[in-house]
């Protein structure tokens, strides 16, 4: 279960370091192979590819005749990448996928249970400015009575 929110910076290489806290997990989950991809919201994805298989199973048994699931198909398994990560803990962030997120030199790295999410900093502020001093925080429906 990947949980908390990590400050990494990318080298001139586009290299991160997983943090450590992480590193055991996704070695023992699926000895280091990763894989990354994009999401609609401008940040990359990063699975166990253990954990990836079944999601695009399921993602290519969609239609490809019909236009929402064919474009899902194209941005998440299209972008999708194969990452190993190095002896020091490190992955490569491909410049396609760098340029699709808008990372640069630093990025935020956040656990949201079986995966991760990859921010570019200045926009993962942004979102989070949405979501925490919003007008208005609009639920679904299945949170209606939910309570921390």
């Amino acid at each position: 279960m990947f949980r908390g929110a990590s400050s990494l910076n990318l080298d001139a290489k586009g290299r991160l370091a997983i943090p450590a806290k992480h590193r055991d997990a996704l070695h023992s989950l699926s000895s280091g192979q990763l894989v990354l991809t994009a999401h609609p919201h401008r940040c990359l994805l990063l699975y166990p590819a253990t954990a990836w298989e079944p999601i695009q199973a399921k993602l290519m048994s969609l239609s490809s005749f019909d236009k929402r699931s064919s474009a899902l198909q194209r941005l998440l398994v299209g972008y999708a990448e194969d990452i190993v990560m190095d002896a020091a803990g490190r992955m490569l962030v491909s410049s396609v996928l760098r340029e699709f997120a808008g990372l640069d030199k630093q990025a935020m790295l956040v656990g949201q249970g079986s995966h991760f999410e990859l921010w570019n900093l200045q926009a993962w502020r942004e979102q989070l400015d949405q979501v925490v001093i919003g007008d208005e925080l609009n639920m679904p429906a299945e949170l209606e009575g939910f309570s921390l």
